[in-house]
């Protein structure tokens, strides 16, 4: 997910609400006005007694030159570089995005051209300082920076196995998020092949939609989070961020309200994609629903050999549910 800053050196009270309001990460604020802002509500501030300190957690350097790129690229990679591109031109950040790769902010002063920072060589920079005094320019840049998000490749899986299990202890997973049609979470059994799960956005006859919801699958299982990471179901607590796509792989950060985990009837889905054996186990009722390769959702109830899903399969390992490349068998 990429970060939000926003510049409030001068100090202006309006500025700094605006940016708390539009979701931005954190603020850059004169010396000793942390405790100013934080009257208005919970923000990350940038100064001498801030949360982050200019000098030990954060480098603020100006690029005029080939040195600066060079002083920009020996930062140790831990520390937060935030560059003023004083000529804005392209290819010093280019470069640095080679050369450090990581925790790169570059200062903007419009929406424009925030866009082209987040998305410069396809993985653009991690977040950029917006410097600006006007409101409706932070709202349209706070917009623009929660729609960059991670496209997640999906292949058709096609199903080999349905079988109904015993009792088990499932996870429904609510966020702060209204998911709609064509939208859940990636659930495995192992990491290197998941199920696009949908969302209870559906109606029917006897239960009420919660489009905020996923009922994920068994304790034990895999989700994709965002970063590449994964997470296990019952490791999920309030805050967390989840990641959530949309049948075209498109992904968004929701925050995880509550994890509901009880005891339900459950079944085993086992598919194959690309030659990956993907599986996982389901609460075994009809409001759980898979996605076929046209976004459409299927019950896991109706499910059988020879039918076709969403998935997404990868290789390698997890260790602390980061990706490592390693000989690794689950079953």
């Amino acid at each position: 997910m990429k970060r939000l800053w926003v510049n409030v050196v001068p100090y202006d009270k309006e500025i700094a609400i605006a940016a708390l309001e539009s979701g931005a990460e954190a603020v850059v604020l004169p010396e000793g006005e942390t405790e100013t802002v934080r009257q208005f509500g919970k923000i990350k501030t940038v100064e001498a007694q801030g949360d982050l300190k200019p000098g030990a957690d954060v480098e603020f350097i100006d690029i005029e030159g080939k040195a600066d790129e060079d002083r920009a690229a020996a930062v140790p990679s831990e520390k937060i570089v935030v560059l003023k591109m004083l000529d804005w031109t392209i290819i010093p950040i280019e470069n640095l995005l080679a050369r450090r790769g990581k925790n790169l902010i570059v200062q903007v002063d419009n929406c424009e051209q925030a866009r082209l920072m987040v998305e410069i060589l396809e993985k653009g920079v991690d977040g950029v300082l917006l410097n600006t005094t006007d409101i409706n320019e932070i709202k349209k840049t706070a917009e623009l920076v929660r729609g960059i998000s991670e496209r997640i490749a999906l292949v058709e899986a096609t199903i080999t196995s349905v079988k109904q299990l015993g009792m088990g202890d499932r996870a429904c997973v609510d966020t702060c998020t209204q998911m709609t049609l064509g939208e859940g979470m990636l659930v495995g059994n192992t990491a290197s092949g998941f199920f696009l799960v949908h969302s209870e956005s559906i109606d029917n006859p006897y239960v009420a939609s919660r489009p905020f919801r996923v009922n994920a699958g068994a304790v034990h299982a895999y989700t994709m989070a965002p970063g590449g990471k994964t997470k296990y179901l019952a490791d999920l607590k309030t805050g967390d961020e989840v990641l959530l796509v949309n049948h075209e792989g498109a992904s968004q950060v929701a925050y995880l309200g509550r994890n509901k985990i009880e005891r339900r009837p459950m079944m085993l889905i086992e598919a194959e994609a690309e030659g990956h054996l993907i599986s996982l186990v389901l609460q075994n009722a009809e409001t759980i629903r898979l996605m076929d390769p046209e976004g459409k959702a299927t019950s896991v109830t109706h499910l059988k050999p020879g039918d076709k899903v969403l998935a997404h399969t990868t290789t390698g390992g997890r260790h602390f549910g980061m990706k490592v490349e390693e000989s690794l068998t689950e079953r």
